[in-house]
């Protein structure tokens, strides 16, 4: 919408003058509708990037508010993570001492192998020393089934079958039904 214009002096005759004044007004009142067109596409071109920039600003909060629910996210899950570790942790430390302790009991059991049966029975009660509930007496059954398993690494038969021996037994003075 470019028009140019060339300066035309005005002329010094009146009909002349009349003539070049209204070619000049058309020229003048041209340039003024490319103007205000050229002025309506600049105001339409303000009003599209000032919405472009309203939605980038909204798409900016958008994506730091998602940023920020991941951080927190991503905090929770590592403190999770952490616990459960530790937990984890502390857990092994308990089997390794339960397993050195067991693995006392199986040692005495094999050094006292040549004790009358009633000697044996007596001996097998240190699987549940310090069981004074039912709930207590359940727990110590499953975690010794868990370590004397014949299916485990460090599993025995007899064992399980004095241990099975020993809680039938204990059930029995607790009035427990198993």
């Amino acid at each position: 919408m470019k028009m140019e214009y060339d300066f035309v002096p005005a002329p010094t005759d009146a009909k002349e003058f009349e003539q070049w004044r209204r070619e000049q007004a058309k020229i003048i009142e041209e340039l003024h509708r490319n103007l205000e067109t050229t002025k309506g596409l600049i105001d339409r071109a303000q009003q599209e990037l000032e919405l472009q920039s309203e939605k980038l600003e909204r798409e900016k909060k958008t994506e730091r508010d998602r940023m920020s629910r991941e951080k927190d996210l991503f905090d929770m899950k590592w403190k999770v993570l952490e616990t459960e570790t530790q937990k984890l942790a502390d857990d092994k430390k308990k089997f390794e001492r339960e397993k050195a302790f067991y693995s006392k009991v199986l040692k005495f059991n094999e050094e006292n192998d040549g004790q009358s049966e009633t000697e044996q029975i007596a001996g097998a009660q240190i699987f549940f020393i310090g069981v004074g509930s039912e709930k207590s007496l359940r727990k110590r059954y499953k975690e010794l089934l868990k370590i004397y398993h014949p299916d485990n690494l460090d599993g025995d038969t007899g064992t399980i079958q004095e241990i099975n021996r020993e809680y039938d037994e204990l059930c029995k003075k607790m009035k427990v039904a198993n």
